[in-house]
């Protein structure tokens, strides 16, 4: 199961690029409109290249950095993952910190991206709040001889993008898993001793893509 979620998680994260990216190119429409136009183009660049991956694996980064990075609100998502944190972190440690966090997505992702097959995907009419410019976006993932697998995107209007806050799979926050384990780690060894955990996390993940 946690195989599972990690690959549908992925491909969510791809997904919601996706949908920044038309969003910026066009009239805003409805994220679930954008969400399901915008699919399966996405999901036809990474079938493409499959045979490009299987023999340079570290290529999938380049297809996460133009198609899902720029399209998230990092420094947003970091303020809400430390909490508190945040506050009492500096200058350096914010920065260091957004970097370490942005890499571990993009080493964590990379390899359930690499592994993706096809899936059905059900849409869910969006639930928006214009006054706040936010959005929450059912959609459920069927996969054969499994249960299927809800996910939720929550994003917010910035400009003329939808940007992405949350991601929760089969009711599993990523802010909310990742703020608890980084609240411990703080807590327990300080704010440099969390860094400097991820740069070892995230040289670990490098070396497993590259094999």
């Amino acid at each position: 199961m946690k195989v599972r979620l990690v690959k549908s998680l992925f491909l969510v994260l791809c997904l919601i690029g996706g949908v920044a990216h038309a969003a910026a190119d066009a009239t805003i429409s409805t994220p679930d409109v954008v969400v399901k136009q915008t699919a399966s183009g996405l999901i036809d660049r990474i079938e493409s290249q499959r045979s490009e991956f299987d023999a340079d694996p570290e290529k999938i980064y380049t297809v996460i950095d133009e198609l899902v990075m720029p399209h998230f609100d990092f420094v947003s998502m970091s303020k809400w993952v430390l909490g508190n944190n945040w506050k009492t972190a500096s200058k350096k440690q914010r920065s260091d910190f957004i970097v370490q966090f942005q890499t571990l997505l993009v080493r964590t992702y990379a390899r359930a991206l690499l592994e993706y097959s096809d899936q059905e995907i059900k849409y869910f009419p969006a639930e928006i709040n214009p006054k706040k410019k936010l959005a929450v976006v059912k959609t459920e993932m069927n996969s054969a001889g499994a249960q299927p697998l809800p996910i939720t995107y929550r994003m917010y209007q910035q400009r003329d993008a939808w940007k992405v806050v949350d991601v929760s799979v089969n009711g599993v926050s990523l802010v909310s898993t990742y703020r608890g384990s980084f609240s411990t780690q703080i807590k327990q060894q300080g704010f440099d001793s969390l860094i400097s955990q991820l740069m070892t996390k995230n040289a670990q993940l490098e070396e497993n893509i590259a094999k």
